[in-house]
């Protein structure tokens, strides 16, 4: 329990970024469950769409420090190549 004021702000600082960082984390989420879909689906139209809206979310959330720099980018990676395979 935080006992000096500074402490109990520092407490009501992180409920709200928990909140924020809580729903950008599932947007992000939302729109890479939006790719694999489409791959699932095996269409690659509506693949690289989804896979165009989700990178630039995706390394958002990594500038906002709710993913790390390589897990954006492994996951990035790891959709661009399987909607790559789709195409062959």
């Amino acid at each position: 329990m935080a006992n000096t004021s500074s402490a109990k702000k520092c407490v009501r600082k992180m409920a709200r970024k928990t909140i924020i960082n809580k729903n950008r984390r599932s947007a992000v989420r939302s729109t890479i469950r939006k790719v694999e879909d489409a791959i699932t689906a095996g269409d690659q139209k509506l693949a690289q769409e989804a896979l165009r809206a989700a990178e630039p979310a995706l390394m958002r959330a990594v500038g906002n420090g709710i993913f790390h720099k390589n897990t954006g980018a492994r996951k990035v990676s790891r959709l661009s190549k399987r909607v790559k395979a789709l195409a062959s």
